[in-house]
């Protein structure tokens, strides 16, 4: 165990540092305000204060662990041999930066409680967060902090335990339209054909009524195929179905429909199904709860995962409403417009609401690469490199490569890129 030393305990640094110490160096971790306490201990020890108490293992800190709600700090990043960091120490702290102050402020999101402008489906663009700015988006720099922190503490402190985590891997498969061309209804199928027509898309027609008189197979019925491909290579997915109403964005088979029922319930049988929640459930959480309960009804399981249409994520807001409909995990942590660490790290983590000043038992698991940020590298070589230096990162501090991917660009019955992409990355993971 680890004893902390502090001259106020809050709840933003026993929740920063439980997940530093606990979920990521695998250690416990105690607090002590107590000066005599902190002396006498004989184990593992760490001051965080603004003045070190004798010759111990201390850091400097900084106000933003011991304030209250937000305001607009002005942040300088600045190198640490060839990693990005800020919150800058004295010279008598052992390690250079706030690194707990630093965590604290990416994990909670803390620049998007501030002013900004959101894109056209209300979030926020990763063009606006610290990380872009300052070219570290692609680095977890969080748990590239705390393996230096670990190092630092073995050093100081033989006799700690020096367990380390596991790197992991999992797929998240986006399903917001199970059938591209089956079951869509005779309005629509006509209205598909005649948008082909229009724009002389010929051979989508034929693929179009090659399904319709059961000649192909649909484009987007992909299940079958990726569970035996995730079933080759030992590797477990989570499946993220959409279960709304008709909307403009929210266009699935019908949720009457019984082949609705079945398919997922195939699905379930060999991977986890989760809810994708709609466009439309946004900010309206009886919404968000009858959808769930749709699934729930489907699967006859609990459903407790949770990912939103077009990765629609408003801080705190959302989470909160999460919590709300009884979800305790989330998959919307990154950017539909760039591949990186949104919240600065690749573990997952209890998010924490500061308009409350509480953490929500919400875990929050960070996405890497979302497929819709592939498309600006513009050529294969490219983009196949781009996932195989985040992964290697990743890999690089044990932690979590999650990526998602949908039915409806995994197309496995004519090649494209994203779709040998994918199957790439299953093979190599």
């Amino acid at each position: 165990m680890v004893l902390i030393y502090t001259y106020k305990i809050t709840p933003r640094l026993q929740y920063v540092m439980k997940h530093i110490f606990k979920r990521m160096l695998l250690t416990e971790v105690d607090f002590t305000t107590r000066v005599e306490d902190f002396i006498a201990h004989n184990g593992p020890k760490l001051s965080y204060a603004k003045q070190p108490l004798q010759n111990e293992f201390f850091v400097r800190s900084t106000e933003l662990l011991f304030d209250q709600g937000v305001s607009d700090i002005e942040i300088k990043v600045s190198d640490w041999d060839g990693v990005s960091c800020f919150f800058p120490c004295s010279e008598k702290s052992v390690l250079p930066y706030d690194i707990f102050a630093a965590s604290f402020y990416l994990m909670s999101r803390y620049e998007e409680y501030l002013p900004h402008v959101k894109d056209e489906h209300g979030r926020y663009p990763a063009a606006e967060s610290l990380a872009a700015k300052n070219n570290f988006l692609e680095l977890p720099v969080i748990d590239i902090w705390v393996e230096r922190l670990r190092v630092a503490l073995a050093e100081r402190f033989p006799e700690m335990t020096n367990v380390q985590r596991s790197y992991a891997f999992t797929p998240v498969i986006d399903v917001p339209v199970i059938f591209r061309y089956r079951k869509r209804g005779i309005i629509r199928t006509i209205g598909g054909t005649l948008v082909d027509l229009s724009r002389f898309r010929f051979r989508e027609l034929f693929k179009r009524f090659g399904v319709l008189l059961g000649l192909k197979q649909d484009p987007n019925n992909v299940f079958d195929t990726l569970t035996a491909l995730h079933k080759e290579h030992g590797i477990d997915a989570l499946y993220f179905f959409l279960l709304a109403d008709y909307s403009h964005y929210d266009k699935n088979v019908s949720v009457y429909k019984p082949v609705m029922r079945t398919l997922i319930k195939s699905v379930a049988d060999y991977s986890i199904v989760s809810l994708m929640a709609s466009y439309r459930s946004f900010k309206d959480p009886e919404l968000l709860k009858k959808e769930r309960r749709r699934l729930i009804n489907f699967i006859n399981r609990p459903v407790k995962r949770i990912r939103h249409r077009f990765n629609r994520l408003q801080v705190p807001e959302t989470y909160r409403e999460v919590v709300e409909a009884e979800f305790n995990e989330d998959y919307t942590m990154g950017y539909p417009e760039k591949v990186g660490f949104r919240a600065g790290t690749c573990t997952p983590f209890y998010f924490y609401d500061i308009s409350y000043e509480e953490q929500l038992p919400l875990l929050v698991n960070p996405v890497a690469v979302i497929y819709s940020a592939l498309y600006q590298y513009q050529n294969i070589k490219r983009t196949r490199e781009k996932i195989r230096q985040l992964r290697q990162v990743v890999k690089d501090v044990n932690g979590h490569f999650n990526v998602v991917f949908s039915n409806d660009v995994l197309d496995f019955t004519a090649y494209n890129s994203i779709t040998a992409l994918y199957k790439e990355m299953i093979e190599n993971h």
